[in-house]
């Protein structure tokens, strides 16, 4: 869910398929622990989690480094990491086995298993396949209602499902793709309704518990309680978010949790591994019996959407996909010519990547408790040329010289940005300002006045509130009290009377993650103001 995810995307695709048979076991490269942590140390990752799997046998599985920045417990084999919208595969596998029991199909449509289930528009209420929840054409935006639960939330799941009724679309319905969470949160209720159970209830009892992936949760309070776990930690005092030092965020500041059928599972390196040889044995678990089958499989890493392929500088050329599509829960893709199967995740404070490379029965799962998602995709990048027998290319480094890049672009523009507000405004005293405001998906801020100024609180967020620090004209910066959340530009614009008529928002830096997608938000005033 953050946007160094989107960047994971460059190294995984898919493309008419070069065939080649599986050779003998390859085994991980030479002195790859050695490399790791070079590579681990010199980016400032605390640790990771090295999970790969070659023709059913797992070939490495190993942790490097230590569970929180300056402790002394190390990560293994067992420690468990929030693996972010890898899980999104976790959710589709789910689904998949309603539909091997026939209760549901991939092309029902949601509103014969939910019949409350509303979008903005009607006729897209009607035709929404539960496929359609999957593969990110339903005509949102990028990251569109993410703000139902980042940073975090006090609605429930059902609640936020219904809210996506007031979130408009930004294109038309399967045109193209759009990265979202939120439909898959109506997957993980429709789940409920369908089985009676919760998501997490059932992906812990019908996926984990049969799968033997005992180390992972599904659920916050599971992971809290287990002593082997990774901390989160991120770089945030560097000017924005991804720039300066390395340091331990506060764990229960986790993601909203009605968002995890998106992204919020917590698995192991050995978990990782399990997972590996169920995808890569299409849904045969290791005790040879079947979790979903093999049709389902099909199913699932099928391309259903074409995804557009940004451009890469000359140094990550050879990285740069010809095709990239999204499946079930899957990217498609091609690397180097050569069918790849991947999906990144990234959650606050945490980042991993999983991939598989079908026609050599190999798969690979990559684990870091820190945002620097450079490590993920050089690492990625360097282990699927050595399966690939491609000469070296220093990927790690390559992807840190490419990142740094667009830390200082970044800096270079806020710092730019920040030196332009005219010295004019307010237009209204203080007061005119304060009130309460309602978006019709979001719910409602709450501007307050006091001696020092004007306050904010967004009040379906827990804990997401702080100051308003004139910026220009009628325009204010937020001053959050969590250091964690990205800041917004607050516009407060005036009607013909020099009341406030609506109140819209922006990101501040122009990197931001898009999950914060304060630019969809239009808050009305909750009464009229004299």
């Amino acid at each position: 869910m953050n946007s160094d995810n989107r960047l994971l995307k460059y190294v995984a695709a898919f493309v008419l398929i070069i065939p080649f048979s599986v050779s003998v076991t390859a085994k991980p490269p030479e002195n790859f622990d050695q490399r790791i942590e070079e590579v681990r140390q010199n980016a400032g990752v605390p640790g990771m989690a090295v999970a790969i799997v070659e023709q059913g046998e797992a070939t490495l599985v190993k942790g490097y480094g230590t569970r929180k920045l300056g402790g002394n417990r190390p990560v293994d084999e067992a420690t468990i990491f929030p693996t972010g919208s890898t899980g999104k595969a976790v959710t589709v596998a789910g689904l998949a086995l309603l539909v091997d029991k026939g209760m549901i199909d991939w092309d029902d449509k949601v509103i014969d298993h939910l019949p409350w289930f509303r979008m903005y528009d009607p006729y897209v209420t009607r035709e929404m396949t539960i496929r359609d929840l999957l593969v990110h054409r339903s005509g949102l935006g990028l990251g569109a209602g993410d703000l139902l639960f980042v940073p975090r939330t006090n609605l429930t799941r059902k609640e936020s499902v219904r809210r996506l009724a007031h979130i408009k679309p930004a294109t038309s319905f399967r045109y193209g793709y759009a990265y979202d969470n939120i439909l898959y949160m109506v997957a993980g209720q429709l789940i409920e309704e369908v089985t009676g159970q919760t998501w997490e209830d059932y992906i812990a009892e019908q996926i984990f518990a049969k799968a033997g992936m005992s180390d992972s949760t599904a659920a916050s309070e599971p992971r809290f309680a287990a002593e082997n776990r990774a901390f989160p930690h991120a770089r945030m005092n560097g000017g924005l978010r991804g720039a300066g030092d390395q340091e331990m965020l506060d764990e229960r500041d986790e993601l909203g949790r009605t968002a995890a059928p998106a992204g919020g599972l917590a698995l192991s390196a050995r978990d990782m591994a399990t997972w590996l040889k169920i995808q890569l044995a299409h849904g045969k678990m290791p005790n040879g019996e079947r979790l979903f089958s093999e049709q389902s499989s099909k199913e699932m890493w099928t391309p259903v959407v074409l995804q557009p392929i940004g451009d890469l500088p000359p140094s990550l050329a050879a990285a740069q996909p010809n095709f990239d599509t999204y499946a079930l829960g899957w990217d498609v893709s091609d690397y180097r010519g050569v069918k790849i199967v991947s999906h990144g995740g990234a959650v606050f404070g945490f980042q991993t990547v999983v991939a598989m490379i079908p026609g050599k029965d190999v798969g690979f799962a990559i684990m870091i408790n820190s945002e620097d998602g450079q490590v993920l995709r050089g690492m990625m990048s360097e282990l699927l040329d050595h399966y690939l027998d491609a000469p070296k290319a220093d990927w790690p480094e390559k992807w840190a010289a490419f990142r740094q890049q667009r830390i200082e672009k970044g800096l270079e523009l806020l710092k730019s940005a920040q030196a332009k507000p005219a010295k004019v405004g307010p237009s209204r005293s203080l007061d005119a300002y304060a009130g309460e405001y309602v978006d019709p998906w979001y719910g409602k801020i709450v501007v307050g006045r006091d001696k020092q100024g004007l306050t904010i609180d967004f009040t379906s967020t827990p804990r997401m509130n702080g100051r308003l620090e004139h910026y220009q004209y009628d325009s204010f910066v937020t001053r959050l009290t969590d250091k964690a959340i990205e800041p917004a530009v607050v516009t407060f614009s005036l009607d013909a009377e020099g009341a406030v008529d609506r109140v819209t928002m922006k990101p501040l830096s122009p990197i931001a993650d898009f999950s914060y997608d304060y630019q969809d938000l239009l808050f009305r005033p909750v009464a009229a103001k004299k």
